[in-house]
């Protein structure tokens, strides 16, 4: 393709081809503190392209490609290409990942033990990641968590936190401009702006840490904790895997070690605050 970059996050290395220029440009600003591995293979590939030669400068739309696809998926502007970006590598890992099991959740770390949240899309486990992270927690990720089958260890996969609507303004009252990715609006999943983690994160993104809490949040409603039966657990969390059934004897016996060793906790709350609070107040517990 006529334009290309490698990006290396946690234990993927992604290829990424694209027809415009713009795409690429806007993942190397937003990826320009993750080390380089170039001399490592890719182990997906994502490519944007124009369906018809003229539609790279007439009207261009931008098509999603690579090693995997889903057919008849709409093309986006060109407006909002480092979205089809993410999107198509997002798209990778989940259909072609076999290294370890992937869960659809938000990961951060504290003393070398793992914070693991899984909910639908709106619970706001990406935003409550995000502001962890800001704290005196690692930001693991905010999208996947990759389970090791073997270790039964959480790896970290700290690619640039996809903030929603409200989040974007509640980050951008936080952190330094620098760290914001270009705002994409009218998207078909509202406003959308990129954080980009924090060094330290990024820097710590190779080191494994023990899942030590589950937590399935719930956006709304008055702050509340409900303790949560390792069945109940279990069966939300191969709802939330990508990669459940395709990795066989090896994802139930991982999952089930997952769901046995972690206690895990629906949390309901109204805003982040209080968000942050029963989190802090199950951790404190977990650890006594």
């Amino acid at each position: 393709m006529r334009h290309h970059a490698r990006i290396a996050v946690g234990p993927v290395q992604f290829r990424i081809g694209s027809d415009w220029a713009a795409p690429v440009a806007a993942l190397r600003q937003l990826y320009a503190g993750y080390p380089p591995d170039d001399a490592r293979p890719a182990d997906a590939t994502v490519r944007l392209f124009a369906a018809r030669p003229w539609r790279r400068v007439l009207r261009p739309a931008v098509h999603i490609g690579g090693d995997f696809v889903v057919p008849d998926a709409l093309p986006l502007p060109l407006s909002m290409g480092l979205l089809a970006a993410e999107m198509g590598m997002n798209l990778q890992v989940a259909l072609g990942w076999r290294r370890h099991m992937l869960l659809h959740a938000s990961a951060v770390a504290r003393g070398g033990r793992a914070l693991i949240m899984s909910g639908e899309s709106g619970s706001g486990k990406s935003t409550l990641a995000a502001l962890l992270g800001e704290g005196d927690w690692r930001l693991m990720g905010d999208e996947f968590t990759l389970i090791d089958p073997a270790s039964g260890d959480a790896l970290a996969f700290p690619r640039a936190v996809s903030l929603k609507n409200e989040a974007i303004g509640e980050m951008a009252a936080r952190v330094d401009a620098a760290r914001l990715g270009p705002l994409m609006a009218g998207t078909p999943k509202g406003d959308i702006r990129h954080l980009i983690p924090r060094a330290d994160a990024i820097a710590a993104m190779h080191e494994p840490a023990r899942p030590a809490l589950l937590i399935f949040p719930r956006f709304g409603g008055v702050p509340a904790i409900e303790p949560m039966g390792e069945g109940e657990a279990f069966v939300r969390l191969t709802e939330a895997s990508t990669n459940y059934v395709a990795l066989g004897e090896a994802g139930f016996a991982a999952l089930t070690r997952l769901v046995r060793e972690t206690p895990a906790f629906g949390v309901s709350y109204p805003d982040s605050a209080s968000g942050i609070a029963l989190v802090e107040q199950l951790w404190a517990e977990a650890a006594r």
